[in-house]
């Protein structure tokens, strides 16, 4: 392969004589290097390597969902929260959306003006017009009139702490079919259980698991995940959760998947009480009960 020959066509693909293994058959050279995942002569460096494997990764998961909701509907709507420099939207479209010739469409929330507007730039580039970028939090796309009233498939790929929460608190409000969630450094739950550390002592010897503090830290990370999937599936949703890549790659490697599938929901509402009263965490209800919770 010769990657100068490439650069210079902004809709050069790659394709298997290429001979780029980690480069996914029909993935746009120029849109890689314009997002730094390849150098201008078509190199890839180990950080840059391990980002597009993680990002492919979670696109195998992906692909199926969105084929799902195609199978039923005439266009497919996403919403990447925590957009960053959009790497999983771009790639997202690129490999998928771009094909399509309907009314399918990406949103990126990111908070960072200046990142939004370079999305915005690459996406006119590489004429991508089934993408916008908007500058918000993911609390704020919530009430926001720019998105549409129902999304089909929420992701969020390293939302820190609560942002994964307010990316949940986003997907069941817009009714979304499907979430894609890959939680970041969380720090809220652990912060509750430091604080009633002294009274729970006294009450459980469970309070053995969080307290010293590394392992208040790491409990405080598995029961917020825990938590989450309860609230999940007591809004009617099948759950999975498996790894996103190896450890090698990432230490930050939970990924959840959420299926509505309209499932009974007062049982795991009673197990998401019972957890958080368990734990001295009640205070924390509002977080996870993030709306009327049907009964069965």
């Amino acid at each position: 392969m010769k990657p100068n020959k490439q650069v210079a066509k902004i809709g050069a693909t790659v394709t298997g004589a290429d001979n780029m293994p980690e480069i996914r058959e029909g993935q746009t050279v120029a849109l890689l290097q314009e997002l730094h995942i390849l150098t201008r002569d078509g190199k890839m460096n180990q950080d840059s390597r391990r980002k597009l494997k993680q990002v492919y990764h979670l696109y195998q998961f992906i692909e199926p969902l969105l084929k799902e909701v195609l199978a039923e509907k005439e266009s497919v709507s996403l919403v990447d929260h925590g957009a960053g420099k959009s790497y999983l939207g771009f790639i997202i479209y690129d490999l998928f959306f771009k094909a399509l010739n309907d009314n399918s469409h990406i949103y990126g929330i990111e908070t960072r003006e200046e990142l939004v507007a370079r999305s915005q730039e690459l996406a006119k580039q590489f004429n991508f017009p089934g993408m916008s970028f908007l500058p918000l939090s993911v609390a704020e796309s919530t009430e926001s009139k720019l998105l549409p009233d129902q999304i089909d498939v929420v992701t969020a790929l390293h939302a820190c702490n609560t942002a994964t929460d307010d990316a949940i608190h986003f997907a069941l409000k817009k009714k979304a079919k499907y979430m894609v969630l890959v939680p970041c450094c969380q720090a809220e739950v652990a912060t509750v259980l430091k604080k009633n550390k002294a009274k729970s002592l006294a009450k459980s010897a469970l309070t053995e698991i969080w307290r010293h503090p590394i392992h208040t830290r790491e409990f405080g990370s598995q029961i917020t995940n825990v938590l989450r999937c309860l609230q999940l599936e007591a809004h009617g949703y099948q759950v999975n959760v498996t790894e996103l890549v190896g450890w090698e790659h990432s230490m930050k490697n939970e990924l959840i998947i959420a299926t509505y599938k309209n499932l009974p929901r007062q049982r795991p509402s009673e197990r998401l009480q019972e957890v958080l009263e368990t734990l001295g965490l009640e205070e924390m209800g509002n977080r996870f009960f993030t709306e009327q919770v049907a009964k069965q």
